[in-house]
């Protein structure tokens, strides 16, 4: 077996209005760090991915971003608040839902179609 040594796995993100993206993530916590004008890191403690300025919808609507956070509810009720204004178009969110696999689960899609799972496990 190769000893690959990885410390580090990052996705890339499509998005169809980048600037929107930028700011959604930037509004959700992210720290937002652009690279060039195509490529920005998107970071929440250790752990990133990139947001690109490229969009197919196909792609973009089966990309999926999985987070564990501490309370689903909380996050549901932050993001619901956030997105009323309608600051971005295309965005939202769902109640928390319990998965059979044990996690309460707080879905939110981004600007682009792209699904979040916000998932506080069990204790």
């Amino acid at each position: 077996m190769i000893d690959l040594q990885v410390s580090d796995i990052r996705t890339f993100i499509p998005s169809s209005d980048f600037e929107l993206s930028k700011d959604f993530y930037g509004a959700l916590g992210f720290e937002v760090d652009a690279i060039d004008a195509d490529l920005a890191l998107l970071s929440v403690g250790d752990h990133a991915f990139y947001l690109q300025r490229y969009y197919v919808k196909d792609w973009a609507e089966n990309s999926m971003l999985y987070l564990t956070v501490a309370d689903a509810q909380a996050c549901f009720e932050q993001i619901d608040a956030l997105l009323s204004g309608g600051r971005f178009p295309g965005a939202r969110v769902a109640a928390p839902k319990r998965e059979a696999y044990g996690a309460v689960v707080t879905y939110v899609w981004d600007p682009a179609g792209v699904l979040l799972h916000l998932a506080q496990w069990d204790e």
